[in-house]
Order: structure tokens, then sequence, then C-alpha cells
């Protein structure tokens, strides 16, 4: 069922970093296409990669693979936002319709914080029926930032700005376009020279279609197929809304499909070994001065977590078993992870799942929950959870 490890574990790894082993394989024999963790701290960094027998003959899985990191996204936006606060060349306390006149409702009374922190009371455009035809593959298409924003130009709001935490891609579209009025640059652009050169991420960019920059160092991702996605999509969505591309066993290959529709919300890709030393050149100081990191890490409750989690300018708290971290989370058709950092910036974690709705059942999503949190565990050398 599973493919070789790739594995590297020193004498002096953190305490039951071996017994993530035996998690990725339940993870991939709950019905994940394929699993990558890498964890690294102090001393050596450890990497596992498990696949599904089926998906050998498409790409053999490695824990180096670029994955679509999706709404991790959200943390690098949030990194350049905030890097523009400390050249005062932008405030969290503007108004979007300062920087985009007529584009975004009640733009007089959102604030950039707003966006950055999901306050904005947006509705989420991915939902609309043009974007989801497009997201499944079922009418391919190429998209604009505005046309984005366009397609919930007409929605109420889901509560009025300010008032509560309510997570939309939309947010972060229209943060996406302040930030190049701001910095005068386009936002690959400001990523790439504020963030990408200089912590040397090479196997980092910012996808604008469907193709690979790297050809197949890029991780395929996989989606259940008409017959099988029907109950893990999100309630309400309609029938006729199912996964295109090559079949596979009880699955559909959605490496290839065009990925303009997410741009400022999720657009990057990236290696987990990338992942880790922006995350810990973020919590450590280098990217952001004491008092941008300071609001970054200023959080309000994410309601639906149940206590678990808490939501700064594009970074998130995560309280695990073993103790809080700091990261995101990223869901991408064919593409699922979670990457964190400790309070310091000296340990990092990411674990990529080659599925996103798959990862909605109900006996895999409890697999890779446990995966996280092990994983988590391990990071912060302690004692990965029993059961």
């Amino acid at each position: 069922m599973t493919a070789a490890v790739t594995c590297a574990v020193p004498a002096q790894a953190a305490p039951g970093t071996r017994g993530l082993e035996t998690l990725a394989d339940q993870t991939v024999r709950a019905g994940a296409p394929g699993v990558a963790v890498r964890v690294s701290g102090p001393g050596a960094s450890v990497e596992i990669a498990r696949q599904a027998a089926w998906t050998r003959a498409d790409h053999r899985l490695s824990a180096d693979d670029q994955f679509r990191m999706a709404s991790n996204t959200k943390t690098m936006v949030g990194t350049v936002a905030l890097q523009l606060v400390a050249e005062h060349r932008l405030s969290l306390d503007d108004k979007v319709e300062k920087w985009l006149p007529g584009l975004v409702p009640d733009g007089g009374a959102i604030t950039v914080r707003m966006l950055l922190n999901h306050t904005s009371g947006l509705p989420d455009y991915i939902y609309a029926p043009e974007a989801l035809l497009s997201i499944t593959g079922q009418v391919p298409r190429s998209w604009k930032p505005a046309e984005l924003l366009a397609l919930v130009a007409a929605e109420p709001p889901l509560a009025p700005p300010g008032a509560s935490y309510s997570y939309s891609n939309t947010n972060y579209i229209a943060a996406g376009l302040i930030l190049e009025r701001a910095g005068r640059r386009s936002l690959p652009e400001l990523v790439n020279e504020r963030i990408f050169r200089p912590l040397g991420l090479r196997d980092t960019y910012f996808a604008t279609d469907g193709t690979s920059r790297d050809g197949d160092r890029l991780a395929h991702g996989y989606e259940p197929d008409r017959e099988h996605v029907g109950p893990l999509l999100p309630p309400g969505t309609p029938d006729s809304i199912f996964f295109v591309g090559p079949q596979r066993p009880g699955h559909v290959d959605v490496t290839n499909h065009d990925q303009s529709w997410l741009w400022a919300a999720g657009g990057v890709v990236s290696t987990p070994a990338d992942w880790e030393r922006f995350l810990k050149a973020l919590l450590s100081g280098k990217l952001l001065p004491p008092a941008q990191l300071a609001q970054m890490r200023t959080t309000v409750e994410e309601p639906d977590s149940k206590g678990t989690a808490r939501y700064g300018l594009g970074l998130e708290q995560y309280l695990s078993p073993c103790g809080p971290v700091w990261g995101h989370t990223g869901g991408d058709p064919g593409y699922g992870s979670q990457n964190y950092v400790d309070d310091s910036g000296r340990s990092a974690v990411t674990v990529v799942t080659t599925t996103l709705f798959g990862t909605h059942e109900p006996t895999l999503a409890a697999a890779d929950h446990k995966l996280v949190d092990g994983a988590i565990c391990a990071m912060l050398r302690k004692p990965i959870p029993a059961g």
C-alpha cells in the first residue's frame, strides 16, 4: 500500500519521532493518496514520505517535493503588509476604500487590519457558482483579482465590519491588490523581493496558472472522483459539482488545475524545507521589527475551533495537545498542508497530504489530525500522544 519512506532520524531526535512513521502509514491506510512530514529543531531534521501504491506511476513522493501551499500564502501576504506598515507606506487602520475605491462593498468601513484578521464580514468568493466550476476543473478559466472580488460584490455581508471573525479568501484578494498599490510592484514581485530572495527560498514560487515551474518537482494532487466526492463537499454544494481530471482508482488527478483563482489567498508553491526556513525567520524576528511582529501575533478568537485556534494578521495560533504553536493551514484541491513553528522560531513542522476534500472523510480526518498533533509534539520534544 505504501512506498518506501524517506527518513533521517538522528540519535538526538525528539521523543517519539519514530512513531511518526507509524502515524504516516496509518494516514495512507485511512485513504490519503500521500503524505509528507518534516520536523526540525535545534538538531537534525526528520523527513517522512508515504504514498498509496496506485500513485507511484504518477510520481514518487518525497518530503523534498514541491507542494501547493494554498492558504499558508496568507502568512507571507501578512508579512509583506506589515513590512510596508513598518516603512510607513501603509497603515493597518487605512480604509480599504482609500486604496481600492469602488471595488469592495463597505470599503469605507473596512480596514486593512480587518482584511488580514478576517473580521471584515466579506463573503468568500470561492462559493460563487462560477468559481466552483473553475476550481473543480469543470469549466477551466483564468481569473484576475478584480474578477474574484466582483463575484461577491452583490452578496450581503457575513457580519458588520469588525464585529466578528469569519474566514474569507476575499479578504486576501483585496489585501493583495492594496499591497500592489502601496508597494508599487506586482504581488509576486513583492513576495519574491521581500521574502523568497532574502531567505534563499529557491524552491518556492508564486503560481499563476496550472503549470509547474520545476516540472516533476511538484507532487501530484488528487481528489475523490464523482462517485465518491459528494458527501465530502461543503453542505449545500450542488450535486453537479465534482472534480475533473485524469481518472485514478477512486480519484482524479487535479495537479494541473489552474491556480489563478487563489492568487494572494493561496498561490504559493513551496517545499517543506523552504517553508520551515520562512516560518523560523518570521518568528525569530528576521522579517519584521518587534512592533509589527507583535501586531501579527495579536489574535482574535476563531469560534468554530472550540477554543483551539486564534487568528492574527495572516498568522494562526494553534493550541496543540503539547503546547501552543504558530503557523497556518492550507487547502487547495489536491493539497492539504499544516505548517507550524514554536514561539522562539527555532523548531518547525510541516505536514502535507496530497488531497484536500479526501481528508473530510471521518476516518482519514482522524488519522490526519493525529499525525499533525504527533508531529507538533515531536517538534516540541514531547511524547507523541497515545491513541
